[in-house]
């Protein structure tokens, strides 16, 4: 029988602590509880309703994501995985059950979860299907805005862990996806440009209207400040631009959003959730994986 994503948490962990890598790949990972739990070949290769991903290989990801969250493993690089001195501490004791409840227990999962919650009353997992009160749609729905919200943190942490130089190209495929500009028409100017801007896209072909972009990888927390705006009006006044996008992958201290309204230019601001949100939207670092067409009957139709 194929485990369920909770009973996957513990082998997770015992895979990336036994591994003789200090990293280990979510394809090992993924074999190896398939193995502790002797999957047959034709389980292991069950696939999603969509077909498009083995029920194994989803629960191992949500496996992952919890723990990711909670502080138990941390991802130093794209889908490799090592395990921390709290994952260490979880498996020390051989009858500690690892789950969502066990999760708990740390401020960083509660505030995962607390913030699905607060965004459209959205349950975790193993909560969605006990309200007698929910429609089958709305269950539907819940279980919908939970996985995007949960996928929109995941990409802004991986955001935040890219380069420079690949952050700064992401915001330009971003806006053009958005529509701002033509294809072609934006390009990062690169480290070496002290004016304090970080990209531009043209809104014409020769580029007469430029939006320029200012771009922060910033962690949690490193908030931009009022002096950080003034610099980037500085940057669009030695340009003679009246556009600009600030972007961060942190927010915005009240300060500075007070100051950029002083601008002459027009600013936007895009703080870390709104970039995540965007990101999502138009598909800027994931890919849909399933659609579901929700159908009513058509009441005209049948009005005789």
């Amino acid at each position: 029988m194929i485990p369920n994503y909770q009973d996957c948490m513990r082998p997770f962990l015992e895979a990336v602590n036994n591994a003789s890598d200090t990293e280990v790949k979510l394809r090992d990972i993924i074999t190896a509880i398939s193995d502790h739990f002797q999957l047959s070949e034709a389980e292991r290769a069950e696939p999603l309703p969509s077909g498009k991903q083995p029920i194994i290989d989803n629960r191992v990801g949500w496996a992952r994501t919890y723990l990711s969250k909670a502080g138990l493993i941390d991802s130093p690089r794209r889908a490799h995985f090592q395990i921390t001195q709290r994952g260490l501490n979880a498996l020390s004791d051989s009858s500690t059950e690892i789950n969502t409840q066990y999760l708990k227990q740390f401020e960083e999962f509660i505030d995962f979860t607390s913030t699905s919650a607060k965004t459209n009353d959205a349950k975790t997992l193993e909560e969605q299907n006990v309200d007698a009160n929910d429609t089958p749609d709305e269950v539907l729905r819940n279980a919908y805005k939970t996985i995007n919200d949960a996928l929109a943190q995941d990409i802004l942490e991986r955001t935040r862990n890219v380069t420079p130089a690949f952050f700064e190209q992401l915001l330009i495929d971003l806006l053009i996806a958005m529509g701002y500009g033509i294809n072609g028409s934006g390009h990062r100017l690169g480290g070496a440009y002290d004016g304090g801007v970080d990209g531009v896209i043209n809104q014409d072909p020769l580029g007469v209207e430029q939006i320029y972009i200012q771009a922060k990888r910033y962690a949690q927390g490193r908030n931009i400040t009022p002096e950080q705006m003034n610099s980037f009006a500085g940057a669009l006044d030695k340009v003679k631009s009246k556009k600009g996008i600030f972007v961060t992958t942190s927010d915005f201290s009240t300060n500075a959003i007070t100051e950029s309204q002083k601008f002459s230019a027009q600013v936007v601001l895009i703080n870390g959730e709104q970039l995540a949100k965007l990101m999502l939207r138009y598909n800027i670092g994931c890919q849909t994986q399933q659609t579901l067409h929700i159908k009513q009957i058509d009441e005209e139709f049948f009005d005789i």
